[in-house]
């Protein structure tokens, strides 16, 4: 890491009350996922040189050796925490973040509950091309860092394919989809299930027949599902339109499979949960 992005990471522990994981790729987007695991994001500030706030804020300092990270607070702000004393030395603020919850109802600490259930594979949809029609099938290879076989994330081709944790796997609950009357294909989610909660995995491995994998965070809807489905689809799949994840141990998946916490699958001590 770069000391901005070491400072970075830094501020966030001080404004987040406690040490971050070491980051193992680009560390701004790691640390994007890794709050949207808790139910927080990073909200940009339009106008940072001017905001004021009376609560803790993220700001980017560019000073004459580089840029800095600084931990901003009050109104107006000032430096509450400046670890190389960046704004002390006259540099100036370029970039400015605030740290909020994604859902002001929920919490940050198991925000989508502990619920253990074992539920079961209803459906496998693949689609070769981003935007393509999703097939259903009976069968699948799910390949470890990759996805599934012949699915367009697989092949890095998906809409959102990128870096990062949270896109080789795709999961949505049938019972959400029955009840707002939405196709399973329309969902374009690659595992559709039944009797299990998918929220409940957020940061938690899980079982699919054989497969490891892990929960990373919601696939929350958006407009691009909207343009692709129905409008006013947004509102009712919000919290409800499945899991991102990815796949830790590679193996088949069929239909019918035990879908289920780590927790449950191996009857023993708890495995490792997200990292803290």
């Amino acid at each position: 890491m770069t000391a901005y992005e070491k400072q970075l990471r830094e501020c966030l522990g001080f404004v987040f009350g406690g040490p971050l994981p070491e980051p193992d790729y680009e560390p701004y987007l790691f640390f994007k996922q890794w709050l949207a695991e808790r139910n927080l994001g990073l909200v940009p500030i339009a106008d940072p040189s001017e905001f004021d706030w009376p609560g803790q804020w993220l700001a980017r300092v560019r000073a004459a050796d580089g840029d800095h990270a600084v931990v901003m607070f009050g109104s107006p702000s000032g430096p509450l925490h400046d670890p190389s004393g960046a704004l002390a030395a006259g540099g100036r603020i370029e970039e400015g973040w605030l740290l909020a919850r994604l859902d002001v109802r929920l919490p940050i600490e198991a925000p989508y509950g502990r619920e253990r259930r074992v539920g079961r594979v209803e459906a496998i949809l693949i689609a070769p091309d981003a935007e393509g029609p999703p097939a259903r099938v009976d069968r699948i290879e799910a390949v470890a860092g990759r996805g599934l076989e012949g699915d367009r994330y697989f092949e890095g081709r998906g809409t959102f394919s990128g870096p990062g944790y949270g896109y080789q796997l795709t999961l949505v609950e049938a019972e959400v989809l029955d009840a707002i009357d939405l196709s399973w294909e329309q969902a374009r989610r690659n595992i559709v299930t039944r009797g299990i909660a998918l929220n409940a995995l957020v940061g938690e491995r899980f079982t699919i027949g054989p497969v490891e994998c892990i929960g990373r965070r919601l696939a929350e809807p958006c407009s691009h599902l909207e343009k692709l489905t129905r409008p006013g689809i947004l509102r009712p799949l919000v919290h409800r339109a499945g899991l991102r994840a990815d796949i830790l141990a590679s193996g088949a998946i069929s239909l019918g499979d035990d879908v289920a916490s780590s927790r449950l699958a191996t009857k023993g001590p708890p495995g490792p949960e997200r990292r803290r």
